[in-house]
């Protein structure tokens, strides 16, 4: 191939991915601006039940080999502030390992107490979460369901709060935001709370007081059980059956509200390959969710804003495709416009880059200050949660193709281990679910490589432009920072191991 050719190709590829890229960025700035333009306290219920009126509800607590947490959350749910007779708490156990004789020795306690609290274990893991819902469906009495995870420890107010909100007949779902007691355990699960802050905060809030649709995010939340039947029930042909009902009930005509002052606590994943797999969970079931209830959005007839918005919503995470073959690109695009003295285009692909990365910046920005975290500690982490959110485009880039090719995969809970301060890592690092990193990181760790071999050529050509020094350092940081502490994480577990 003529060089000159190749030469066009790569920057007609690199210019193509960057605009994509920003469009997907760029959004953010809408959801900042809807977020400030309804910016207030959540809306009041329409009449809040009397004390004799409040409805029966069902807990759901759906359980796979918990044993660390298990405890801490039927707990929590047994000593909610609400009345008894009106009460039921269904524990549904999938487990295989001790966590069904822990859960059922909590549950046997307080069922001596007057607790109307059963547990449902089952040995066909069918349909995984969305299967343990549906079967506990079944049986439940409540006119309503709250479904909580196992990371989650719930205030005993919550469900006081929430209830009311459902005296108005047109509301089927009610979700509040989620808080993290392990903020502050790394710097991994500081960039997490930040990247859920933003989702929570900032576009929860835009899309459900602008009228668009939102989704339940599979705990944490309350369903009107009429609602759920009506939407055709819990299905699992994603993996994310919560976005999957979330869609077709508001298609039904439900309203859906969410709390962002109602916040509920929760377990942050200490470990990258726990935090990966709930990433690859969420980007691979959002693509399937697309796949499925994209076509039948588009062909409704919703507003125009709502269907844009859905068509965000759902595709968004093919940002990670376009972020890896950015990283492929990036390094080519520079070294050719360097060496070809085309200088004059990084001015093209520098407003760009800002547009689509400060958009990203400013949202997240946004999200912490509306928290009340301080400004220089927001700063601080924007540079991490970048390089983080690009360290990690591989693994979800994976997921997304996965979606699109049709390849099914398991339904993979993210492990807890009720772990809420920092503690030394072998206090951890040798407790069950640990699971090892496969190949992925050393892919993740020649991209690391492949940014670092661009910045000493960029560095030690004169003719350079340092403009693009700081981005590619960002991607450098990126995929070295997730595939080491993949990597580390992995000697340390088998250390602990032996030991």
């Amino acid at each position: 191939m003529d060089y000159d050719i190749f030469k066009t190709i790569i920057l007609i590829a690199y210019f193509a991915v960057l605009a994509i890229l920003a469009f997907y960025g760029s959004h953010r700035y809408l959801m900042v601006y809807l977020y400030r333009k309804y910016a207030g306290e959540d809306q009041a219920p329409l009449a809040p039940f009397s004390e004799l009126d409040l409805p029966k509800v069902t807990i759901q607590l759906p359980f796979f080999n918990e044993k660390y947490v298990a405890v801490r959350l039927i707990n929590a749910i047994c000593e909610m502030d609400y009345p008894s007779d009106r009460l039921e708490i269904q524990v549904l156990d999938d487990s295989t390992d001790n966590t069904t004789e822990i859960a059922q020795e909590a549950v046997d306690r307080w069922k001596e107490r007057g607790i109307d609290i059963v547990l449902l274990h089952r040995t066909d893991r069918t349909g995984y979460k969305a299967g343990a819902l549906h079967e506990g469906l079944k049986v439940a009495k409540g006119e309503f369901v709250a479904i909580f995870d196992a990371d989650f420890v719930p205030d005993r107010k919550y469900l006081r709060e929430i209830i009311h909100h459902f005296s108005d007949p047109k509301i089927g779902m009610v979700q509040a935001r989620w808080d993290h007691i392990n903020r502050d355990f790394s710097l991994l699960t500081r960039v997490q709370a930040v990247m859920l802050d933003g989702h929570f905060v900032i576009e929860h809030t835009a899309r459900n007081r602008s009228g668009r649709f939102f989704n339940f995010n599979g705990t944490a939340g309350v369903w009107r059980r009429v609602t759920i039947d009506e939407a055709g029930g819990w299905e699992h042909e994603t993996l994310t059956e919560d976005l999957d009902l979330s869609y077709r009930a508001q298609l039904k005509g439900w309203q859906f509200r969410f709390l962002r002052d109602l916040a509920v606590p929760s377990e942050l994943p200490v470990e990258i390959s726990a935090f990966k797999s709930q990433q690859h969970r969420w980007a691979k079931g959002s693509i399937q969710v697309a796949k499925k209830m994209l076509p039948e959005i588009l062909r409704s007839d919703q507003s125009l804003k709502i269907k844009l918005e859905a068509f965000y919503h759902l595709t968004a995470n093919f940002a990670y495709v376009l972020m890896v073959l950015l990283a492929l690109l990036m390094p080519i695009a520079i070294y050719v416009r360097v060496n070809a003295g085309w200088t004059h285009f990084l001015m093209i692909d520098l407003p760009i880059f800002l547009g689509a990365t400060f958009s990203i910046c400013y949202f997240y920005y946004k999200s912490q200050r509306e928290i009340g975290m301080g400004f220089f500690e927001t700063i601080r982490l924007i540079p991490a949660v970048l390089g983080i959110g690009i360290g990690i485009s591989l693994n979800n880039a994976k997921a997304v193709i996965e979606a699109l090719v049709g390849y099914d995969t398991p339904f993979v809970r993210t492990p807890k281990y009720a772990i809420v301060e920092k503690v030394p890592s072998k206090n951890w690092m040798n407790k069950s679910y640990i699971k090892k990193a496969k190949i992925l990181p050393l892919f993740e760790f020649g991209l690391g490589i492949w940014f670092t071999f661009s910045i000493v050529n960029l560095l030690m050509n004169p003719a350079a432009s340092y403009y693009s020094l700081p981005f590619l350092a960002l991607f450098q940081f990126g995929f070295f920072y997730v595939a080491i502490l993949s990597i580390s994480q992995n000697v340390r577990t088998l250390r602990s191991a032996s030991t």
